[in-house]
């Protein structure tokens, strides 16, 4: 899961893209990156590190332009380096930086037309690579020394034709603009968003989430459509076109339970919202399951589940207090490459209140459960700390399959659901009690924000891949690539290799 920024304005937008990063930086903390335009020519500023790390004083006063895209990464098949900072660039045709969000599930055979075929170079394996390389090749076979809007759009639409998976990207073209894309199911989010400026014109953003879009002053104009593209030409004028012959709007569910901010609307539905209704209905199947089941307090594993448990807890007439107080300079757990790392990081990142545990019945929430060591190490530290009982829910259903369309979901191997029944997970997480969401009602949880959402990418849950093309080969390749110790190796030869390979960017 990775963050996209792309802005137009009157001004050097380098400011505005970093401040909308920070905004962005819960979708990825592997790496960041800007790049701005001016006369032009390219200025790139990207690295390892979170924003604040990565960007300092001299760096900023070297992105210049008015016009710019910006990307916060993390891994989404466990590699990392500075090799894997986005944006990526190529100078054919006019110059074309490009920020992915998402996964293409074609791209090794994507990787061979393009060497094949298109006769074009690749420097990394990133898939976020291939995905630039397709798009400028498009681009270059339509022959034009001035491409205009509907040129861009036929770009986009080839794209289409040839990539598969869940993506967004963000695109800037040298003195033409930039251009944002989504994948034909909406399964990836993206946004645009417009405000005024001093000329009496208009600035334009494109985004991952809303909230970008809040902190910098933009109206949201809406969604970017799935299958759509918007082009924002450097005269300011946006331009919009539907891109893709058969669109249809299913996307991610695991944006509302987990990666998504909950002051943000994707596809018209509040993230906020989502998660009351989440724990509301996880209210009802208790009371459905153990009517007399006896809860002494509802306590929040932080920070995603405490709306749905503070929504549950009213809905069961409980006591909610917050049990865990988080070290906030600790990073997100389930995005953390090594086990290893997730198993140190969560005693530093939680430590229970005493008082709100000693000789109470307790229901800990949690977003989802994917390996269940986080969640072993955080009931026991609830028993260490005086619980007399300690109950779990998940806001989520039972994460059984790997996703493959951008988020780095362990091998099927590692996930403590796979192949378990409910029952055997409780006892593995040491819990009194586990009680899942279901399926169907997660589902409504989002509907009811929009109806016009005709169905949920829930691979994680189901084991159902929308776009048709995942077969039991390609899971079983991803299990190879996935799990811990193949991780493990990857990071050791890529810090071997040091540098960002064929690229000095602005150090």
């Amino acid at each position: 899961m990775c963050g996209l920024v792309g802005i137009v304005a009157q001004h050097d937008v380098a400011p505005d893209i970093y401040d909308a990063l920070t905004v962005l930086q819960h979708r990825g903390q592997d790496a960041a990156g800007i790049m701005t335009c001016e006369g032009g020519r390219f200025s790139l500023r990207k690295s390892e590190g979170l924003v604040r790390d990565v960007f300092r004083q001299q760096h900023m006063q070297r992105l210049q332009g008015s016009i710019g895209i910006g990307h916060v990464r993390y891994p989404t098949a466990g590699s990392s380096g500075p090799a894997l900072a986005q944006p990526f660039y190529v100078n054919s045709p006019y110059g074309i930086a490009l920020a992915h969000n998402g996964n293409l599930t074609n791209a090794d055979q994507l990787t061979r037309e393009l060497f094949q075929d298109d006769l074009r170079h690749l420097n990394t394996d990133s898939d976020s690579e291939v995905l630039l390389n397709i798009f400028a090749h498009e681009l270059q076979t339509l022959g034009k020394l001035s491409p205009g809007a509907d040129d861009i759009f036929s770009a986009v639409q080839a794209v289409h034709e040839r990539c598969r998976g869940g993506y967004a990207a963000v695109s800037l073209i040298v003195n033409y603009g930039i251009v944002g894309f989504r994948d034909p199911l909406g399964i990836r989010p993206l946004v645009v968003g417009e405000r005024d400026n001093a000329g009496g014109g208009k600035d334009y953003m494109i985004a991952s989430e809303s909230v970008a879009l809040d902190v910098l002053g933009f109206r949201l104009l809406g969604d970017v459509a799935p299958g759509e593209a918007v082009f924002i030409d450097m005269q300011g004028r946006l331009h919009r076109r539907q891109c893709a012959s058969n669109p249809k709007l299913q996307p991610c569910i695991f944006e509302h339970v987990y990666f998504a901010r909950p002051d943000s609307l994707m596809d018209e539905i509040s993230v906020y919202k989502t998660r009351m209704r989440q724990g509301a209905t996880l209210a009802a199947k208790i009371r459905r399951e153990r009517p007399d089941l006896q809860i002494d307090v509802v306590i929040p594993i932080p920070d995603t589940s405490r709306i749905a448990a503070q929504s549950m807890a009213h809905e069961l007439g409980v006591k909610f207090r917050e049990g865990f107080m988080k070290n906030r300079y600790i990073g997100r757990t389930f995005i953390m490459p090594g086990q290893s790392q997730r198993k140190k990081s969560v005693r530093q990142k939680l430590n229970p209140v005493p008082l709100e545990f000693s000789g109470k019945h307790v229901m800990l929430v949690d977003d989802s459960i994917v390996r269940g060591t986080t969640c072993r190490q955080i009931i026991q530290m609830a028993r260490d700390a005086g619980a007399e009982r300690v109950y779990f829910a998940s806001a989520a259903p039972p994460v059984r399959y790997p996703n493959v369309y951008g988020i780095d979901m362990p091998s099927a191997s590692e996930l403590i659901a796979h192949d378990r029944t409910e029952q055997e997970v409780c006892e593995l997480i040491g819990a009194d009690w586990l009680v899942y969401q279901d399926l169907e009602d997660l589902i409504e949880c989002s509907r009811e924000g929009n109806p016009k959402a005709e169905a949920f990418e829930c691979s994680v849950f189901s084991g159902e891949y929308p776009t048709g093309d995942v077969d039991q080969a390609y899971l079983d390749n991803l299990e190879a690539q996935r799990n811990d110790a193949a991780q493990s190796a990857n990071r050791a030869a890529q810090q071997e290799e040091g540098s960002v390979v064929g690229i000095h960017n602005n150090a």
